[in-house]
């Protein structure tokens, strides 16, 4: 009775230790600004784990650390499919090297879609000012000739 007891005991603290760490849904959308569907879908998309308890989503530390580098990358420009490319790398890699050069590849083309995007707009902001100034011309032009008129 004593032995059971000790184990259904130990049981309890090990349950509650499972729970001391975990974070909420609602815990993770406040932390990071995001919406609980924004979480849920980055569950959908494989790139989060939690535990059931119930209805109840518990997650880890590392699903934590995971949505944060998801947002991080979103943020970079990348997909959420490429994401979850360099989260599976990760979880399978011995060694990060595979995964930093992987990383790395990725950081290099998104560089230069950045920088072809950089020089696109510039060639547009460039456009838009070569036609102001032609509109504020047109403008200057016909109110003079309005001016003389009158």
């Amino acid at each position: 009775m004593l032995v059971q007891f000790k184990l259904i005991h130990s049981k309890r603290i090990c349950c509650k230790a499972q729970f001391i760490n975990t974070h909420s849904i609602t815990e993770l959308a406040n932390e990071f600004g995001i919406t609980i569907r924004t979480i849920r879908h980055y569950e959908d998309q494989g790139l989060l784990s939690p535990r059931r308890d119930g209805q109840n989503r518990l997650f880890s530390p590392r699903d934590r650390v995971r949505l944060k580098l998801a947002l991080r990358g979103k943020r970079l420009g990348f997909t959420l499919a490429e994401i979850r490319e360099l989260f599976d790398l990760y979880d399978l890699a011995r060694d990060e090297t595979r995964q930093l050069q992987q990383f790395l590849t990725k950081l290099e083309t998104r560089r230069t879609l950045l920088e072809q995007q950089r020089e696109d707009i510039e060639v547009m902001l460039n456009e838009i000012t070569f036609f102001e100034r032609q509109c504020r011309k047109s403008l200057a032009e016909s109110t003079a000739h309005q001016t003389v008129a009158a």
